[in-house]
């Protein structure tokens, strides 16, 4: 029923939408209020004092939490964060998952109010962070398989993993409609189709949550409410800068879907929006209740609860990760404080006694959380009590994800009759990709940014080597990983297995003026098709990918050109379709289609704002098959290094921005810090001058915390040259994030270098200590100030490096070189410093 006076559509999860929204829309979920459950509600409620209901709305990290905290302080929720894992063991077993839930739930049932612990966890691919677990495609993957029954089914698969380990609810499914692929979190898109997402969101919370009661069931969540696919340039965290009904027609679909299947948790997003057509800034999404309360709640009807992201409070203005009244008041239930929940729970009980949050907002949200745990049946059963409970083979679908896999491939280009490969040939794999678990499966792979992960790691699992050696014979098939060292005379066609490293997140973000050209951040990658070109013989690339990206210069070198995604843990899949059966007849034909457009040019405009000027390669929907052949030709390599002015030059957050790395220095010797998130790192070994340890400012292992036990330095270089002279022009300044933890007592020193005699120095002791220990602050360190000390801003190699001596401690991040921040309140003035 459309009624069209309002401008409130009523649809439930299956109804097509109709053709243009002039509001938030009214939802029919599939999960009706029970009048008998409701009154159960508020008998609990009216039995539990503040304290136990402030610790109902707060979810620790398991890492910070123990069973008898839980207990003691009504703890309402628990979580695992990628890379946390029982014991901080990353091969826990099955097992191991389901004796620590267990060991929370029993002790939230001896508090003076049972009521169950819930435990929620980032099963994004499958359950992602437990050794041994199916990985399925990204949603990227499975958006090209155009495929809803089968995303269902992947919901029922990733439920009944879950369930195994003792954990009841999944953050997941992502909703975002990503418009902008430089987006770091695009490949956690099903689509830049509002209605593929709209269909998906139904099927996918169908398959996890069933009836909410059945044995392998989970909770359910749409994230990340709402517009985290339409930030400005894609910034991760960023202002979605669109008007209102573009936000209620394209990024609100996936949410009408969901609430229509009834999903029964839904998580704010980090980004912002400015409705500046409307005249309206809403500003963090944490922190609207017009957004949150509102429309969510109000008008979509939605009676689950919020739960924040992580941290997520800390990002409203006036708030911090232990305190945020104007979250909770503008609709946050469930607050997710991963470390500081003791300190969250004693300021919030404070605030509810000073009337900053009324009495009634603390009711509701727990009348929400209790409401979703009694529709699970959570007050009916422990972990332990499910049929899949323990059990390891229920974390494994290893033929639902090896056809996930042939179903998301997209083939976009096929000449010189180099595919299907057929059996008897003799095969060449080349790329660093071919064998290798983390590059195939990408983020949120066992760890968060799925780095610090070997092939050991994964079990259950085929690499798209293994496949291509189980379908043409081990014996046909060589593996050279850069190409260059095969003999021409041994095998008839090449394989190239390539394409982008894992990352999660503000990580994945292709930021500033840098273009989107994949050979720019992997020329390696350029370098093993060559090698391969060279040979002569048909050469299929297979492309492995987060989002599409330019490849203009690789589909040249291929006679063939395969979108694998991020296949996950079933490699083998793509063997299937690339290889023929014995008669020469393909076993599988392409049946992906893109699921969002694939740029033509280094700088493509985003879906949302299409530009003649810069179109797109292959528009969403395109994809040749072994059925319906097509051309491409020789594409055009336009060089385009940077797109357009330059804003920023990244430098460092956790991962080493394009193209830098960072280093540690100690009585003159240098070791790389690596992309570990994990590890701690002390240089030199046996009398380290230097401790460096993966910790958090902004956001979730976003920084390195830096701890400085004799005379050392921390860098970051390239190994080129780049030129800061148009940044200086636009009042350029050196930008970062920092956190004391130790005040230093001797001076405490920044250097940019331009080549081995040339460089800069100032002394930033006063500026760095001066928010005090514990609170961050941002450094903003003017261009101009290091050309007064001679630095050829033309050949700038270092850009950020800071010498110390102990005692000194602090956590650095964000570092970037940033145009206009040279006239930020608080920089630095050139003249007032040594």
């Amino acid at each position: 029923m459309l009624v069209m006076g309002l401008g409130l559509a009523h649809f439930g999860a299956n109804a097509a939408p109709p053709a243009q929204l002039q509001d938030w829309p009214r939802i029919e979920s599939a999960v009706k209020r029970d009048e008998a459950l409701e009154a159960r509600i508020a008998t609990i409620l009216k039995g539990m004092t503040l304290a136990e209901k402030v610790g109902q709305m707060t979810q620790p990290e398991i890492k910070s939490i123990t069973p008898e905290d839980v207990q003691r302080y009504h703890i309402g929720s628990v979580l695992n964060g990628g890379g946390s894992w029982p014991g901080m063991n990353k091969r826990a077993t099955v097992e191991d998952w389901l004796k620590l839930a267990d060991r929370y739930h029993a002790a939230s049932m001896k508090a003076r109010v049972a009521i169950p612990v819930i435990w929620g966890t980032d099963a994004v691919h499958g359950h992602n962070n437990v050794f041994g677990a199916t990985l399925f495609p990204h949603n990227v993957g499975l958006g090209a398989a155009h495929d809803a029954a089968l995303v269902r089914r992947i919901g029922e698969a990733t439920a009944q993993a879950t369930r195994a380990t003792g954990i009841d609810w999944v953050f997941a499914p992502t909703l975002a409609v990503a418009q902008d692929v430089r987006w770091g979190r695009s490949y956690e898109s099903f689509s830049s189709d509002p209605a593929v997402v709209r269909e998906y969101a139904g099927a996918y919370i169908a398959g996890l949550q069933g009836d909410l009661r059945a044995d392998g069931t989970v909770v359910a969540t749409a994230k990340h409410y709402i517009g985290d696919g339409a930030t400005d340039q894609g910034r991760d965290q960023g202002n979605a800068i669109i008007p209102k009904l573009e936000m209620v027609n394209v990024h609100g679909q996936g949410y009408y879907g969901a609430l229509g299947a009834g999903v029964q948790t839904v998580m704010a997003s980090f980004n912002s929006w400015n409705d500046v057509a409307g005249g309206v800034d809403y500003g963090k999404m944490h922190g609207s209740k017009a957004l949150l309360t509102d429309a969510l709640k109000d008008r979509m009807g939605f009676d689950g609860f919020v739960v924040s992201d992580w941290n997520g409070i800390a990002q409203v203005p006036g708030c911090e990760n232990a305190s945020c009244p104007q979250a909770i008041n503008a609709g946050i239930d469930m607050v997710m404080v991963p470390d500081d929940w003791k300190a969250f729970i004693a300021n919030t009980i404070r605030q509810v006694e000073g009337g900053e949050i009324p009495m009634a907002r603390i009711d509701d949200a727990v009348t929400r959380i209790l409401r979703v745990k009694l529709r699970a049946g959570m007050f009916n059963r422990k972990p332990s009590d499910s049929q899949f409970a323990g059990k390891a083979a229920a974390t494994v679908h290893r033929d639902l994800a090896r056809q996930a896999v042939r179903e998301s491939l997209v083939l976009l280009k096929n000449e010189r009759g180099a595919l299907p490969l057929k059996p008897g040939q003799r095969v060449l794999v080349v790329g660093k990709s071919a064998d290798n678990f983390a590059n195939q499966a990408g983020g949120w792979s066992l760890t968060w940014q799925g780095t610090d992960n070997t092939n050991a790691d994964y079990g259950n699992a085929d690499t798209v080597l293994t496949g291509l050696r189980e379908a043409l014979g081990a014996q046909n098939v060589v593996f050279d990983e850069d190409g260059t060292g095969a003999d021409t005379n041994a095998f008839d066609a090449v394989v190239a297995v390539i394409g982008e490293t894992p990352y999660a997140e503000t990580n994945g973000d292709i930021v500033g003026s840098e273009n989107m050209a994949h050979s720019r951040r992997h020329p390696e990658d350029l370098a093993a098709l060559r090698a391969a070109k060279a040979y002569g013989k048909p050469v299929t690339t297979v492309f492995l990918s987060g989002r599409p990206l330019y490849a203009n210069d690789l589909i040249n070198l291929s006679d063939a050109f395969v979108a694998g995604w991020l296949p996950g843990s079933e490699g083998a899949g793509i063997a299937d379709v690339l290889v023929a059966a014995q008669n020469g007849t393909p076993r599988h034909d392409f049946k992906g289609r893109l699921s969002f457009s694939w740029p033509g040019v280094p700088c493509p405009a985003p879906e949302n704002r299409p530009d003649p000027k810069r179109p797109a390669l292959f528009a969403r929907g395109h994809g040749l098959s072994y059925a319906a052949p097509g051309k491409v030709g020789k594409l055009p390599e336009p060089k385009q290094d940077a797109c357009g002015a330059a804003t920023s030059m990244p430098v460092f957050n956790t991962r080493d921005a394009v193209p830098f790395a960072m280093y540690v220095e100690a009585g003159g010797a240098t070791q790389a810090l690596g992309a570990s998130l994990n590890d701690t790192l002390e240089f030199p070994q046996g009398k380290p001058a230097i401790r460096v340890a993966t910790t958090q400012i902004n956001t979730q292992q976003d920084a390195k915390r830096v701890t400085w036990l004799a005379p050392a330095r921390v860098f970051s270089r390239s190994a080129g040259n780049n030129n800061l002279n148009a940044m200086a022009s636009a009042d350029g300044a050196l930008q970062f994030d920092v956190l004391v933890d130790v005040a230093p007592t001797s001076p405490v020193t920044l250097t940019m270098g331009c080549g081995k005699t040339c460089s800069g120095s100032i002394d930033i002791t006063q500026a760095i200590t001066r928010a005090g220990i514990g609170k961050k602050a941002t450094i903003n360190v003017p261009l101009k100030c290091f050309v007064a000390r001679k630095v050829d801003l033309g050949g700038v190699d270092m850009p950020f490096s800071v010498s110390a001596d102990a005692p000194f401690s602090a956590a650095f991040t964000r570092i970037a070189v940033v145009a206009g921040a040279a006239k930020s309140a608080g920089a630095i003035d050139c003249a007032q410093v040594p």
